[in-house]
C-alpha cells in the first residue's frame, strides 16, 4: 500500500502542552513538580515565563540546567526529570509520539515497595476522578511526595558512584510499562511513522515531477481541548493536535 502524502497532526506527529509548575514546596525545600522518566518518548521545553531549573538523573549522573524565558531543554528517553519552580515558571512543552505520555509512557521515582507491580503502581499514582478540585490536589501533591523519597534515594546512590538502584528503577519501569507495547506502537504508526512516511511519500512524488498532494494543504487552528489539569509537574493546559 502506497503511504498517504499529507499528515494532518502537528510536525512530527508532536504533542504540545502548556505548563504552570507547580509551587508547592517539598522537604527539601524547593518547589516544583514529580519527577519521573519517559521510556519511548524525548521531551522539550520552550520556557515562556518565570525562573527555575530541572533537575536530570541519568548514568552519567545529576545535573542541573537553569530555566529562564527564551531556553530550550530537551532530553530523551530514560532522563529522569524533576521541575524546580524559582518564581512563576511557565514552559511549552513539546513531546515526541503524541498520546504515548498519557497512555502511561511516564514512570514516577516511586519508591521500590511501590514499582513490584502493575496494579500497586497505579494504584500509587491515581489521582481522584469526579473529586473536588482541592482533594485531586491534595491526591497529586502527595504522589509528587512520594515519587520525591525515591528521587532522593537514587541520587543518593549515584553520588557515591553506585549505578545499581538507578538500573533497578529503569528494569523495574520497563516491567510495570511492557505489556503496553503493542499499544503503543499503534499511537506510534499513527502519530510519528505516518508522518514520516508522508515526508517520504512527498519526496517520491517531487522527484517524479508529481504536485498534486500540495492541492491538499490545509490550515487547523486549536484552544486547548483541557485546561488547567493536574500533570506530574504542573497544571496543564492540553491540545488535540491528532489527525
Amino acid at each position: 500500500m502506497v503511504s498517504p502524502a499529507v499528515y494532518g497532526g502537528l510536525p512530527g506527529g508532536i504533542g504540545v502542552s502548556r505548563l504552570r509548575v507547580y509551587d508547592w514546596p517539598a522537604a527539601d525545600g524547593l518547589r516544583g513538580g514529580t519527577p519521573h522518566l519517559h521510556l519511548t518518548c524525548t521531551e522539550g521545553y520552550v520556557v515562556t515565563g518565570g525562573r527555575g531549573r530541572v533537575q536530570t538523573l541519568t548514568a552519567s549522573g545529576f545535573q542541573e540546567t537553569p530555566l529562564a524565558p527564551g531556553v530550550l531543554v530537551w532530553f530523551t528517553p530514560g532522563t529522569i526529570h524533576r521541575l524546580v519552580n524559582e518564581g512563576g515558571l511557565e514552559i511549552s512543552v513539546l513531546m515526541q509520539n503524541r498520546g504515548l505520555p498519557e497512555a502511561g509512557d511516564a514512570v514516577l521515582t516511586l519508591p521500590p515497595r511501590l514499582l513490584a507491580d502493575p496494579d500497586t503502581y497505579r494504584e500509587a499514582v491515581a489521582l481522584p476522578a469526579d473529586r473536588p478540585e482541592a482533594e485531586v490536589e491534595r491526591a497529586a501533591r502527595h504522589r509528587r511526595d512520594v515519587a520525591l523519597e525515591g528521587f532522593a534515594a537514587l541520587r543518593a546512590a549515584a553520588a557515591v558512584g553506585d549505578p545499581g538502584p538507578l538500573a533497578a528503577f529503569h528494569r523495574a519501569a520497563a516491567r510495570l510499562v511492557r505489556e503496553r507495547a503493542g499499544e503503543w506502537r499503534a499511537r506510534w504508526r499513527e502519530g510519528a511513522a505516518a508522518a514520516s512516511d508522508a515526508t517520504g511519500r512527498q519526496l517520491d512524488l517531487l522527484e517524479a515531477g508529481e504536485t498534486g498532494y500540495l492541492s491538499a494543504a490545509q490550515t487547523r487552528a486549536e484552544v486547548p481541548s483541557a485546561y488547567g489539569r493536574f500533570g506530574m509537574c504542573g497544571r496543564l493546559d492540553v491540545y488535540d493536535t491528532g489527525v
